[in-house]
């Protein structure tokens, strides 16, 4: 007896669970897009930096920068 009330209510927790609204509304999402939440300290060179390491290796990241192993793009 005591089982089958765990399990019903474990099923009706995970079901409702389902159904709650975004904690985040559309407009708040400019404050997690907003640079001081990136990982990066430095965007700019860390972009420098996987570039010129995407240059001496001769192959790309899948980073999204193009250009081949002489360091032009």
């Amino acid at each position: 007896m005591m089982w089958r009330n765990v399990i019903v209510v474990g099923t009706v927790v995970l079901i409702s669970a389902c159904s709650i609204e975004p904690w985040v509304k559309p407009y708040e999402r400019d404050h997690i897009a907003d640079p001081i939440m990136s990982f990066d300290r430095d965007p700019i060179s860390s972009a420098y930096t996987q570039h010129v390491y995407e240059s001496r290796e001769g192959a790309r990241g899948a980073t999204g920068s193009t250009g081949g192993g002489c360091g032009c793009n």
